[in-house]
């Protein structure tokens, strides 16, 4: 039986690439996303990689439209044995900048989607006794970055999340929990970041200006060179998603680039797929 994969924001970047790739490799495939008047891409792309997948409305901010879905999926096939929580959003702008609207709206879409999306699933996954949950997070789930302090937390907090629910559903229920952590992906999540920065929130950010040009003249001079790696293809960080999601063991972390472990070797150098840290964590407090 082809296993059943739910995946959020499907309509470009990652999302739409975890679900061909999915797709291509016989998985049931529920492909998401917010606005299905953006669904031509994934469409084309389904088509020429001579495959299928059923696409439906979700909204990762909307309790609602999640339970919808959710319902939908498993009136159709009885279970869903993945869930790919990737839906996104972000911009560069310092604390003093930023809207109480657009740090709720940061928040909202990055952290509590995934805690809404994984409420819906859990009851249908602790029920059937097995289920995989992945949740792209970032280098920055890591490692806090200029400019990126409400994104940066957002994805903090995915990472505490996720790690506190492994400790103890994994055992009981056989539910596993992974993050992944891209350095960073060359798509429209990346555009959309930069134009927020420079349409919503005036690009002269004094008195912080300096700093900012030099941030963000050394990010595009990263994307342009290609070399340090720092941006992958969602191509790319959509076979790890797949590989990760075909581990008989999956780890509860893993970086998706050398440029990305590099990155964060500070903090995973002890414990980098995070498993020996989720053993303590029982060891502790469930034995």
């Amino acid at each position: 039986m082809n296993k059943v994969v739910l995946i959020t924001g499907t309509s470009s970047g990652l999302g739409l690439e975890a679900a061909v790739l999915f797709a291509k490799n016989d998985y049931k495939v529920y492909a998401t996303m917010r606005n299905l008047e953006k669904r031509d891409t994934l469409e084309e792309k389904i088509a020429q990689a001579n495959t299928s997948v059923e696409i439906l409305q979700l909204d990762v901010t909307d309790g609602g439209s999640i339970e919808e879905c959710v319902s939908e999926i498993i009136n159709k096939e009885g279970r869903i044995d993945i869930l790919v929580n990737n839906a996104g959003a972000g911009f560069a702008k310092t604390t003093e900048h930023a809207t109480e609207e657009e740090m709720k709206w940061v928040t909202d879409v990055n952290y509590y989607g995934v805690v809404r999306c994984t409420k819906a699933v859990l009851p249908h996954m602790r029920k059937q006794q097995s289920g995989h949950i992945i949740n792209i997070t970032s280098v920055g789930g890591l490692v806090g970055q200029p400019f990126n302090e409400f994104y940066c937390a957002a994805k903090f907090a995915v990472e505490g999340y996720t790690e506190s629910l492994a400790t103890y559903l994994t055992q009981k229920f056989g539910i596993q929990f992974s993050i992944v952590e891209p350095g960073g992906i060359v798509s429209e999540f990346m555009t959309s970041a930069m134009q927020k920065t420079v349409t919503d929130g005036q690009m002269t950010l004094e008195p912080y200006q300096s700093i900012l040009e030099k941030y963000m003249g050394g990010m595009q001079a990263r994307a342009a060179s290609g070399e340090s790696q720092t941006y992958q293809t969602a191509e790319e960080v959509a076979q790890v998603v797949l590989s990760v999601s075909q581990s008989e063991n999956p780890p509860l972390r893993v970086r998706t680039s050398d440029w990305a472990e590099d990155f964060c070797s500070l903090k995973t150098d002890a414990d980098p797929d995070g498993t020996k840290q989720i053993q303590k964590i029982i060891k502790k407090f469930l034995t």
